[in-house]
């Protein structure tokens, strides 16, 4: 009773947008990247199977929780999302994060198995090198704002009429700042190897596309490790949209396939037999 009520509850919480129904077979938790809001991924719902439940993740300082401050470091990060999850472990469920989204997705599916929380069935990272092949040469948080928006505009995926927003910036800067400092502060750290598959989804055109800074997610799991290319940059995830869904759409089905009952599998085995 109290672990239906638990279920129950979260669909209440501020840290997810989703829409509960019947009929999900798997949840697909989201994790936008630096700067992005929950809302991104509401279209995926409709593009994706009706049995997978995406849950976008609404970290503070963005959309509804504008007013609350952002957080800027990973501990702090995965000590805040780690109840959220654990609570919505109704059903299986997989990570999927682009750029920054993709590093705490990866680092929160480490943080749960080191707490031996029964964590996703699968991650999907997306716009990120490898976490042991990070490059930390640049400090853009750092940056004064008009050198940080300039840098922001290099990369495609803010639109101009927001960037040249002085009011609507204000207001974004320090969440954009305080996802950047946990990328450029990112320390990796070995510890126990996922036992889960891998999809890494890169842009051919993006500044990360490296070979070891790519294939090197092999490295994290004793599981599978599969690398998709997309035509563009960064920010193929805008531009590529249909094509990632449907990659991301096929790799799920495995998961939503439904399990057959014993006598029947023993039937079939038979019949193989004959």
């Amino acid at each position: 009773m109290q672990f239906l009520e638990r279920c129950g509850a979260v669909q209440k919480t501020q840290w997810l947008i989703r829409s509960p129904s019947v009929g999900h077979k798997m949840r697909l938790f989201c994790f936008a990247y630096a700067g992005g809001n929950a809302f991104y991924f509401n279209s995926w719902r409709s593009a994706l199977d009706a049995r997978i439940e995406v849950c976008a993740v609404q970290l503070p300082g963005r959309g509804s929780r504008i007013a609350e401050a952002p957080i800027g470091t990973m501990p702090a990060m995965l000590k805040a999302l780690a109840p959220v999850v654990t609570q919505h472990g109704c059903m299986p469920y997989a990570f999927f994060g682009h750029s920054v989204g993709a590093l705490i997705a990866f680092e929160l599916a480490r943080y749960l198995r080191l707490h031996s929380i029964e964590g996703p069935k699968h991650l999907f990272v997306s716009g990120c090198q490898a976490p042991r092949y990070r490059s930390h040469t640049k400090r853009l948080h750092q940056l004064p704002d008009h050198d940080f928006i300039e840098q922001l505009r290099s990369y495609n995926g803010t639109p101009a009429e927001v960037l040249g927003n002085k009011e609507l910036m204000s207001l974004m800067l320090p969440t954009i700042r305080a996802d950047f400092s946990i990328s450029e502060e990112y320390a990796y750290r070995p510890g126990p190897l996922l036992k889960i598959p891998i999809s890494v989804y890169a842009g051919v055109d993006d500044d990360n596309k490296e070979i070891g800074q790519v294939d090197g997610w092999s490295q994290e799991t004793t599981g599978d490790c599969r690398v998709t290319w997309f035509d563009g940059g960064h920010f193929f995830i805008d531009t590529q949209t249909q094509s990632v869904l449907k990659q991301l759409d096929y790799e799920l089905a495995d998961y939503l396939r439904e399990e057959k009952p014993p006598s029947l599998v023993i039937e079939e085995a038979n019949n193989l037999i004959d």
